[in-house]
């Protein structure tokens, strides 16, 4: 009997006894920190194409030659009877230079002559072509001093066939006794440089070269007689200024 209240006794503190703490778990290893980016070995270059600077216009005088309605009025009358009949005004869209020399050695006889309104009947192969003076948009005198003597948007008759589309240069000078000088190849290549800034100038030509020219459709001369042959200004001139603006890609020939 005392067998049996100990058996049940030692039943009895064990089911009042506490369980067992169960095992804390394994613990978690802490993540791996995360890297910074690298920061970049160099600086990425962004290469923005910088305009070009502007052309500068170079030192040019202003010398309007004498202008009237008379003189508006032969102009007119010229370029009807041989560029375009239907002409109403004497406005231009320049893309040809003509460099040409005054086969003289002043610019202020130049000018004057430029001023006279009808060309003078001793040069019969002109009058007869049209009663207005020859004249020029430019001059360019003997040590570089560049006049203009009328807007580069007026007609002017300077050369055959191509007056409606050209822009003449005149230079003080001649082949011969006035060679044309250093002076006015810097010149003629400054003032070409500017002019082709601001308009669409696609050749540039020796006066010499004009005839040479007639195939090229800016070439329009109605009366099929109306021909010359000029040697101004000269090729070895032509050369020296055409290499002064070799990079404007202007056409010659």
């Amino acid at each position: 009997m005392a067998r049996w209240w100990m058996a049940l006794a030692l039943v009895l503190a064990a089911c009042s006894s506490p369980a067992p703490a169960p095992a804390p778990p394994p613990s978690t290893p802490p993540l791996p920190p995360v890297p910074a980016a690298p920061a970049p070995s160099d600086a990425v270059a962004v290469i923005v194409d910088a305009a070009p600077p502007p052309v500068l216009r170079p030192a040019i005088v202003d010398a309007p030659l004498a202008w009237s309605d008379e003189r508006v009025a032969l102009t007119l009358d010229y370029r009807k009877r041989h560029s375009d009949p239907a002409a109403t005004d004497l406005t231009i869209d320049p893309h040809v230079i003509v460099l040409h020399w005054t086969d003289g050695s002043s610019a202020k006889a130049t000018r004057a002559y430029f001023d006279n309104l009808r060309i003078e009947a001793s040069r019969a192969d002109l009058a007869r072509a049209g009663a207005v003076n020859v004249s020029s948009h430019f001059l360019v005198d003997r040590d570089g001093t560049i006049y203009q003597l009328q807007p580069e948007t007026r007609f002017a008759r300077h050369c055959i066939g191509l007056n409606h589309v050209a822009i003449g240069v005149e230079n003080v000078g001649d082949g011969a006794k006035y060679p044309l000088t250093d002076a006015q190849v810097a010149a003629d290549a400054a003032l070409v440089r500017y002019l082709a800034s601001r308009f669409h100038i696609t050749h540039l030509l020796g006066h010499y070269e004009v005839m040479k020219f007639r195939d090229n459709p800016y070439f329009v001369e109605r009366d099929p007689k109306y021909r010359n042959e000029k040697p101004d200004p000269g090729a070895a001139f032509m050369q020296r200024v055409r290499t002064e603006v070799a990079d404007l890609g202007l056409a010659g020939l």
